[in-house]
């Protein structure tokens, strides 16, 4: 088995509107749809962890080095940019990572209409591929 992060930005996808202005229905069943789909990832024990994230306007972007760290409200890069939420399953291959995306894209807006929001999917790193960065290691 492989592990594969997805990751979800604030891209809307095909839907405009932010989900603060949906319908209580439509949140409702966007967040039902993603519940059932870990669920049916837990019962497959593809499921390894997620996160839905706060919004970035309430981030802070820290920067250390030898003298007092500087703490800034943040980030300021392109609100669609930023990170959203992640899963990171444990599958066979990465079509079934690519097949679990696909779900995640489809993920219900308004009216029920499949937000077709792009979901990044990224190979996790293992011991072997840094042996081949460092060979000898």
């Amino acid at each position: 088995m492989t592990k594969y992060l997805l990751s979800i930005d604030y891209n809307p996808g095909v839907i405009e509107s932010p989900m603060e202005e949906w319908k209580p229905e439509d949140v409702k069943a966007h967040m039902d749809y993603y519940g059932a789909l870990i669920q049916d990832l837990i019962d497959r024990g593809e499921h390894v962890d997620g996160i839905a994230l706060t919004s970035p306007d309430v981030a802070k972007v820290v920067t250390a080095g030898a003298g007092a760290p500087v703490v800034t409200d943040g980030p300021f890069a392109e609100f669609k940019e930023m990170l959203a939420g992640f899963q990171i399953v444990d599958v066979d291959s990465e079509d079934r990572a690519v097949e679990i995306a696909v779900a995640l894209s489809r993920v219900p807006g308004p009216g029920g209409v499949p937000q077709e929001q792009p979901v990044s999917v990224r190979r996790i790193m293992t011991d072997a591929d840094f042996e081949l960065l460092v060979p000898g290691q």
